[in-house]
């Protein structure tokens, strides 16, 4: 059984909450192949990467406590740091008021790095990582040709381990629709504040693939409204609010979710 979470908001839409209760509920592995954060907005996850010298997010993190002893990298091979530039126009990516810093790419358990030759990187991030031999970038057909080679590899190995899995749980990033364009769903939730929207995992898949060609972050993704404006959800069903505390239990989360992860487990 193979479920895809995707979020209809770029942030806070709250996937990564469903997801937890979602392994907690079914006992199956979750999967965050791509993640970022950014040294304002997410300052505390940015001063424990810098302590512990590893970069990975709270989402990641949330997702592989989950799943039990498992590295936050083992699950997420792709982590971007962005900076908010504001004023300062577009970027290599073409993004307004924010640009990135690095990425960590992740493949057989081995680190590596693509650094914005265009940005200055924060002093206490270049002390924490190897970035002197990593990998710079100063355009976005540079980037594009590093991410057919660094980035691409490593997605698609976390996908073959995906696909020799009985069950996985994927989660997506931002609002797009597929972190894994090899990856066919049985079934997805598309997560947003209060509502959860469930289909067809093949459905959807199709309507990817009628999606694509919009540019988005340095490669051809597919916007989760682009896809989900092509289908009628199987089912929608209100998620109730739920306190930080309460988002911090999975056993809470998979009790208040029960009657979504019903409705998404029905559709495979």
């Amino acid at each position: 059984m193979k479920l895809l979470v995707a979020g209809s908001a770029e942030v806070d839409a709250g996937k990564t909450t469903f997801t937890t209760g979602l392994i907690e509920r079914t006992g199956i592995r979750g999967f965050k192949p791509r993640a970022g954060n950014g040294y304002w907005y997410d300052q505390d996850d940015y001063r424990r990467a810098v302590e512990e010298k590893r970069l990975y997010g709270k989402d990641a993190r949330k997702i592989a406590a989950a799943n039990g002893d498992v590295r936050p990298e083992a699950i997420n091979p792709i982590h971007r740091l962005w900076l908010p530039t504001p004023g300062r126009g577009k970027g290599i990516l073409g993004r307004d008021g924010r640009r990135f810093l690095f990425d960590r790419v992740t493949r057989d358990s081995e680190d590596t790095y693509v650094i914005n030759g265009k940005t200055e990187i924060p002093p206490a991030a270049e002390r924490a990582f190897p970035l002197a031999p990593a990998l710079s970038v100063e355009s976005l057909s540079e980037l594009n040709e590093l991410m057919a080679e660094r980035h691409a590899p490593a997605l698609d190995a976390l996908a073959e381990e995906i696909e020799t899995r009985d069950g996985a749980i994927v989660e997506s990033y931002a609002d797009i629709a597929r972190p894994l364009s090899a990856f066919a769903p049985d079934a997805v939730a598309v997560v947003e504040p209060r509502r959860c929207r469930i289909y067809d995992g093949e459905r959807y898949a199709k309507a990817c693939d009628v999606a694509s060609g919009s540019a988005h972050e340095g490669r051809l993704e597919e916007r989760v409204e682009s896809v989900v404006g092509l289908l009628d959800p199987d089912d929608s069903l209100t998620l109730p609010a739920l306190s930080s505390e309460e988002r911090s239990d999975r056993a809470v989360i998979a009790d208040a979710y029960e009657e979504a992860y019903d409705a998404l487990l029905a559709a495979v």
